[in-house]
């Protein structure tokens, strides 16, 4: 059976319905549900069992767990903008050593999410190798908790047999729309153009950079789910370790909101509006990850293109009466 933490988040469910896809109806999907709307991701998800995460290792889930032989740990406090270090150091440092505990146990590989927040101002690069890790100076506390995960796994003499950290980038696609303010500009300018017919961008304020030209590596979600099955699926050639996964090619926000008019068909509009200042001074204007190790590991697989995902997550899910994947 394959344990998916996070499952009823934005990259989580979207795993789900990409294993249903391969016939992988055998899933243990883990989260904390509460009273938001992310239930609703799991509706088209075939799965075994649902547990909640303060439950898994509890008393009682030993026979469960013995049945487990793939971790796709993706559950962590996402909010860039949490306080509570304490609640983030339990939720993405603690929870994820009782589950690399648990793969190093039992034998069976194990693929976690870090994150690319990580990088902080990206002054250091973007490079994924093990030697830079200890060099990265993380903007927030999220990316700080994410951190001390990546080195505590470093050190670790005993690992599971076969194990991947990914750094993702900038995630867009179906299956966002519980995330508030951390949804991506996709979903955000979609409603902006059927309200008002244009989308706001922020201005820039720094040399070099136009009005809404800040670039980012956005990789849609239905990838980065293929490509976390396509390394489950590896046979061993791969090296263990921690990698980056975005596309390796920064696009700027005004490319984004353009992709998104044309998927809608819509006349493009784009007004640009004052950063505020309190953001100002960690605002990131480039990230771009470093896919050269992915790509020495994995040289078959294919990203989609900035328009090709845009244009499949409007017409294919955010036009649709059901947007969920």
């Amino acid at each position: 059976m394959i344990l998916v933490t996070g499952a009823a988040g934005f990259i989580g469910s979207v795993l789900a319905r990409e294993l249903n896809k391969l016939d992988r109806t055998d899933l243990i999907l883990v989260d904390r549900l509460g009273t938001d709307e992310k239930w609703k991701n799991l509706r088209n998800v075939q799965f075994d069992e649902f547990i909640h995460a303060d439950d898994l290792f509890q008393s009682g889930m030993e026979e469960l767990l013995d049945m487990v032989d793939f971790i796709f740990h993706i559950g962590a406090c996402s909010s860039t903008t949490e306080r509570n270090v304490d609640f983030l150091m339990d939720n993405n440092v603690n929870y994820s050593k009782s589950l690399w505990a648990l793969a190093v146990q039992k034998k069976i590989p194990m693929i976690y999410a870090s994150s690319a927040a990580t990088y902080g101002d990206g002054n250091l690069g973007y490079s994924d190798e093990h030697n830079k890790t200890d060099e990265l100076m993380p903007l927030n506390a999220y990316g700080w908790s994410k951190q001390v995960f990546d080195q505590w796994v470093l050190k670790r003499s005993q690992t599971p047999p076969k194990w991947f950290g990914l750094k993702f980038f900038n995630v867009y696609g179906p299956n966002e729309y519980h995330k508030d303010d951390m949804r991506s500009l996709v979903h955000k300018g979609f409603g902006q153009i059927n309200e008002t017919g244009k989308v706001k961008l922020f201005k820039s304020h720094k040399e070099g950079f136009k009005d809404g030209e800040q670039l980012r590596d956005f990789i849609y979600v239905k990838d980065v789910c293929r490509a976390m099955i396509e390394m489950c699926l590896d046979e061993g050639k791969a090296e263990n370790g921690i990698y980056n996964l975005g596309t390796g090619q920064a696009r700027s926000f005004k490319d984004l909101a353009i992709a998104t008019f044309k998927a809608m068909g819509k006349e493009e509009k784009i007004e640009y509006f004052d950063m505020p200042e309190a953001i100002r001074g960690q605002y990131q204007y480039y990230t771009q990850a470093d896919m050269s190790k992915f790509q020495k590991n994995f040289p078959k697989f294919k990203f989609s293109s900035l328009e090709e995902g845009v244009t499949d997550y409007v017409q294919n899910h955010l036009m649709k009466d059901d947007p969920f994947y």
